[in-house]
């Protein structure tokens, strides 16, 4: 057998094997956290899929909005457009 390890080298080898089993925990744990967050970045991936079709959706709401409000400003103008018309013939034949 060999000779019998000084204390300084068995100290060592104390601190090298805590060193270890951290190192080793360390990993467990950085294993366990990307087994989790799998599925987070999955839902994660969706809803910036979700909030792209939104975003897409509401563009094109709004432009429809723009469109009805501009026809109804148009058709606000050729209505008190005609209704003069209108009052301007009464009161051309006495109507009025």
């Amino acid at each position: 057998m060999g000779r019998p390890l000084s204390p300084a080298i068995r100290q060592s080898l104390m601190r090298l094997r805590a060193a270890v089993d951290v190192l080793e925990q360390a990993e467990a744990r950085r294993r366990e956290n990307q087994r989790q967050t799998g599925p987070i970045e999955t839902e994660l991936a969706l809803m910036q899929d979700d909030r792209a079709r939104l975003a897409t959706e509401l563009d094109a709401a709004l432009a429809r909005s723009n469109r009805v409000e501009s026809l109804a400003e148009d058709l606000t103008r050729r209505v008190d457009a005609a209704m003069t018309t209108v009052r301007a013939v009464l009161e051309k034949n006495g109507a009025v």
